[in-house]
């Protein structure tokens, strides 16, 4: 991944020098904070942040902070991937274009070994108590913090309340992943129009992601203690089998489909995220914790998995004094309570245990003990190099052109390769 970076980084300095003769006419990334007077022109500032529900609340917080501080925000939805390179590419200028920006945890380790994201510590910023602290450390190194985590993304099961009734099952019944499989077989049996569980496709960073939560409980990991990949083992050929007989039981879909599938009552179970479907009381779907043992006589484990989306300030932001103001207004107790309306999943305590939100959106229950004991992907630079890798090769088995150890034995020899520089 470093090598990749530094050749993206190279490419885009060189288009940049031909393009603007080299010169530099920006202006002072650290004063600006904005003016409260009417009669002058507003501040501009850029955000960049991921599409969707992530960065619409965010988006939706802003009107308030815009009219006191007089600055006229731009907003910027990406895909997943246009927001990592853009992010990438954006960091080689000496003053950039964003004032802040949404990181997924996966990139931290590359994006601050690269230099792409301010020192927050440094900036002043903390986290306080009411925080989520198993959201919090993937944004620090060490004792320095470079991200806020904003919106508590963790997987979740979703299911259609009829369906695993007729199962037999009550969600607080669904404790093991020999229940997972006995509620889609039994939905499949039933009907065999109807889908057991759905698996989301679309991408080899979707593949791998939702895929993590069962090598877990398997015991299995991606990498060992010292980041050497470790994905050509037992442990993952049992996930990956278990895997592929839930997907037998029904099909893939992309996020859309899958959540209009499972309340529409075509579909049993299907592994979710909050962001992507807010239950209500009397609606056809609702979400529970993802079970956290193989059966009945396993053991426990953490296997929901998180993918809170963060908030940092590029290194080289226009306006870092404002930014800062800015992420600490959006972080602030008060505006993530209020951002629950826009369907915000805020990492805060007194927002996901308050009685009278829990009235109206019951379901931030079951997102808040997920968030407290969910695992992270591995904080290492080569990340989504990693992913396109290990991702790509369970496709093959999905759709069958590789046999399930032909993948597993070529993606461990890629990933070593890898992480071997």
């Amino acid at each position: 991944m470093k090598k990749w970076f530094a050749l993206l980084l190279a490419l885009v300095m060189s288009l940049s020098l031909v393009a603007c003769g080299g010169s530099d006419t920006s202006t002072d990334s650290s004063g600006d904070t904005g003016t409260d007077s009417g009669s002058e022109s507003p501040t501009k500032m850029t955000l960049i942040l991921r599409g969707g529900a992530y960065g619409e609340v965010l988006e939706a917080c802003l009107p308030a902070f815009e009219e006191e501080h007089n600055v006229d925000i731009e907003v910027l939805l990406m895909s997943f991937d246009d927001l990592h390179t853009g992010i990438a590419l954006d960091a080689v200028n000496s003053t950039g274009t964003y004032d802040l920006c949404m990181v997924d945890g996966s990139w931290m380790a590359e994006f601050t070994a690269n230099g792409v994201l301010a020192n927050l510590s440094e900036m002043g910023y903390s986290f306080d108590d009411d925080i989520i602290e198993a959201t919090t450390t993937i944004c620090k190194v060490d004792d320095d913090i470079y991200l806020a985590p904003y919106y508590g993304n963790v997987t979740v099961m979703m299911y259609n309340k009829q369906l695993i009734a007729d199962a037999g099952y009550a969600p607080e019944d669904i404790t093991t992943f020999e229940d997972l499989m006995d509620i889609a077989q039994k939905t499949k049996d039933a009907d065999s129009s109807k889908n057991g569980f759905l698996i989301r496709g679309g991408s080899a960073d979707n593949i791998l992601s939702d895929f993590l939560p069962h090598l877990v409980v398997h015991g299995g990991w991606v990498v060992d203690e010292n980041n050497q990949p470790t994905v050509n083992t037992p442990e993952f050929k049992a996930a990956m089998e278990e895997y592929l007989a839930l997907y037998k039981l029904g099909s893939t879909l992309d996020k859309d489909d899958i959540v209009a599938s499972v309340t529409a009552g075509e579909t049993a179970l299907a592994q979710i995220w909050p962001g992507w479907y807010v239950p209500t009381a009397d609606g056809p779907a609702n979400y529970t914790t993802i079970p956290t043992k193989l059966n009945d006589s396993d053991t426990e484990k953490n296997v929901a998995l998180q993918g809170v989306w963060c908030i940092g300030i590029p290194n080289n932001a226009p306006h870092k004094d404002l930014a800062l103001e800015l992420l600490e207004y959006v972080m602030s107790p008060q505006v993530q309570l209020e951002s629950i309306e826009h369907d915000a999943v805020p990492c805060r305590y007194s927002c996901l245990t308050d009685p009278t939100v829990l009235e109206t959106y019951p379901h931030l229950e079951t997102v808040c003990g997920a968030l407290e004991t969910g695992v992270y992907r591995p904080v290492i630079e080569e990340w989504t190099e990693f992913t396109n890798i290990l991702g790509t090769e369970m496709d093959n088995v999905i759709q069958g052109t590789k046999t399930l150890d032909e993948a597993l034995s070529y993606a461990q020899e890629q990933l070593e390769q890898l992480m071997a520089g």
